[in-house]
């Protein structure tokens, strides 16, 4: 370890075995807020403390240091991970051992390991080696330098040194989470059975053991413009861990957001997916399903099941955006997928609408039928089928986008002008039945 000078210098390493406490919060953005107690050894004055285990996708600037024993003076965050190119790179000029596939050993100074491995061996003979036969490199020491494990170093200055607590928080990368949903309808369409579902992704390079884990559910604003060092972590496949039988989450605002904690810790490891139930299964009582043709946006006739989020209706609780998978029982009694949205945060006593699809049976065609031209002004007519090959009647909702400035010269009865831009008809269509809308609109040039 290198001497640091100062007036009464003391460089010890950080007893970090022991942990108090781990809280983790995770944003939906990629971003996490680690905070640890630990139990740590100061030296007294001036001196050095290794906080290992840290992220390794820390964003260093974002570090918090708070202890009764000790002020941070200085932090570097070490990062230069120990891997096999590094070590070679570091051992240029000093003696290894090799051993290749077919069990030969050389022994010898490295010269080179920059595409094949090149020693001089203590007879003074070159040998040069691919880097496909070598199986084994055994090198007497770690060089200085390069560390296991993601370590921030701080300069603490403690004026009587000692055991004692700290209290650290930094933000990190590579961790976030998602709610996806599932509901299930009825027969009918008139009620769902609403699960909700938490996925945690973690990806920081970091293992947080029986952690305390909250959710923050909102637009955080974050501004990605610090430059993080890129670490260069090899890729090692996800594990998924599924926590159905979790309790569930307790949730309360907070400033413009909404916090979510876990009522018990969990470990959350590194690389690994962690599905949490978000609610027990909700029977949202009233459900309806809505029709709608808009031209403009899909030629389609869209398909939307919409309920509102209130308890009276069986759920009224903040939900957090994100995916909601619907299915509905098939005729061999069995659940069949039918379609999937995502929906944005949306606070309890407000309209939830998912859509799940468009039409087949419900067939619609557009045309332009007449267009005036005339000075200053513009008249256009069009005409809009619709046909019900369902064996029920529906009823659609039919929206048409106008230009700006614009006059209803003539019009199908029970349209509607719904903002600026927009008018709107509810047409109810039986079996096999076609029904007509026609309206005729001026624009001013």
């Amino acid at each position: 370890m290198k001497t640091i000078h100062y007036a009464i210098i003391i460089a010890i390493c950080l007893i970090s075995s022991l942990y108090a406490e781990v809280a983790v919060t995770i944003y939906n953005d990629d971003l996490g807020l680690v905070r640890e107690t630990r139990e740590m050894d100061f030296p007294k004055g001036v001196g050095e403390v290794r906080f290992i285990d840290v992220a390794a996708e820390i964003i260093p600037t974002s570090v918090h240091f708070s202890s009764k024993m000790a002020a941070l003076l200085e932090q570097n965050y070490e990062y230069d991970l120990v891997e096999t190119s590094k070590l070679l790179q570091k051992y240029i000029d000093h003696e290894v051992r090799l051993i290749t596939d077919s069990d030969d050993e050389f022994n010898g100074t490295l010269l080179t390991a920059s595409g094949d491995i090149v020693i001089r061996a203590k007879d003074g003979t070159i040998h040069s080696l691919s880097r496909d036969w070598v199986v084994n490199i055994q090198f007497p020491d770690l060089p200085e330098g390069l560390i296991t494990r993601p370590t921030l170093v701080w300069m603490v200055n403690s004026p009587k040194g000692g055991k004692g607590k700290a209290d650290i928080s930094y933000l990190t990368e590579g961790i976030s989470w998602k709610a996806e949903y599932v509901a299930v309808t009825d027969k009918k369409d008139k009620s769902i059975q609403l699960t909700g579902w938490v996925n945690i992704n973690n990806k920081s390079g970091a293992t947080y053991n029986d952690a305390r884990i909250k959710l923050m559910a909102g637009d955080v604003q974050i501004m990605r413009d610090y430059r993080r060092p890129k670490k260069g972590r090899a890729f090692e496949m996800t594990s998924l861990s599924i926590d159905a039988a979790a309790p569930q989450f307790e949730e309360q605002p907070f400033y413009e957001y909404h916090l979510y904690t876990l009522q018990r810790p969990s470990t959350l490891r590194d690389n690994q997916v962690k599905q949490i139930s978000l609610f027990p299964t909700a029977d949202v009582k009233s459900v309806s399903k809505e029709y709608r043709l808009d031209w403009q946006s899909n030629k389609k006739v869209k398909v939307t099941l919409i309920f509102m989020n209130e308890k009276k209706n069986g759920l009224g609780i903040p939900l957090p955006k994100g995916k909601v998978r619907v299915y509905k029982e098939g005729p061999d009694g069995g659940l069949e997928f039918i379609g999937e949205d995502k929906i944005d945060h949306t606070p309890q006593n407000e309209k939830v609408k998912v859509i799940t699809g468009y039409a087949f049976d419900i067939v619609a065609e557009r045309e332009m039928i007449d267009e005036e031209r005339r000075k200053g002004a513009t008249e256009k007519e069009f005409e809009i089928k619709l046909r019900n090959h369902k064996d029920e009647t529906v009823m659609v909702k039919v929206v048409e986008q106008l230009r700006r400035d614009w006059t209803m010269v003539k019009a199908t009865e029970g349209w509607k002008k719904t903002s600026a831009g927009v008018i709107e008809w509810d047409i109810k269509i039986k079996p096999e039945e076609e029904k007509v809308i026609n309206y005729r609109v001026l624009y001013k040039r």
